[in-house]
């Protein structure tokens, strides 16, 4: 795999993903948020917590299989999560592989506990900008994230690629494949089951479709940030 290295993604974060040149504009790489749970509905942040789909979440999941049904992947990936996997099958995926570097955040003490909660004792913190006590660092999900990319780009040789995980992990997922640092992860809202297209543009990494409404979402302004 042919890549090169920069630190524009800042020190802090590692050197930027870079992506392998063989990568095609015709590449397909897809993320997929898992549908509703009781916790992201009400906000709450799941991490390693295994929490289920709700009914609507079901519901959410069974609208992707429209979109994918013709896809025909050649690597489909899923965090250790029973609700991420629940997602995929009711999507009508055929999923390859478990992969533990698409598990949530792991958010520590603020484990189930919703940004107003925390704003009590850390006002202004997000995961993306703020430590998360007992939890992981952002250069922990850095790692975590390019060695899911690597892996994902070097099968978009042979095919399209569909990883199913969680929000935030989605986010540094998109902001990593062009280039930015897992901060900018922040910037890129993402719906519950809502897909997402990443891939090139005359060899230059980019997103092609972001945070495509969910068939079976509320509007908009209804959805749950987490």
């Amino acid at each position: 795999m042919t890549t090169t290295q920069s630190t524009e993604a800042g020190p802090d974060q590692g050197p930027a993903f870079v992506m392998p040149d063989f990568v095609g504009d015709s590449a397909q790489l897809w993320l997929i948020r898992h549908g509703q749970t009781e916790w992201s509905r009400d906000g709450r942040h799941t991490g390693r917590t295994d929490v289920p789909l709700t009914e609507r979440g079901e519901q959410q999941a069974r609208a992707l299989a429209p979109l994918l049904a013709d896809l025909n992947p050649a690597l489909v990936l899923t965090s250790p999560r029973s609700r991420a996997q629940r997602t995929a099958e009711l999507a009508g995926l055929r999923v390859d592989a478990v992969d533990d570097d698409l598990a949530e955040w792991d958010y520590g003490d603020y484990e189930g506990v919703t940004t107003p909660q925390i704003h009590r004792t850390d006002p202004g913190w997000t995961v993306f900008t703020r430590p998360t006590p007992g939890g992981e660092t952002a250069e922990q999900i850095r790692a975590r994230v390019d060695r899911v990319l690597t892996r994902a780009a070097d099968a978009l040789r042979t095919g399209p690629v569909v990883l199913v995980a969680h929000g935030h992990i989605s986010r540094v997922l998109g902001a990593r494949w062009i280039g930015l640092s897992v901060r900018d992860g922040g910037r890129f809202v993402l719906g519950e089951a809502a897909p997402c297209i990443l891939g090139a543009e005359h060899g230059t990494a980019a997103i092609r479709t972001w945070n495509r409404p969910n068939p079976a979402s509320a509007p908009p302004a209804e959805e749950n940030a987490r």
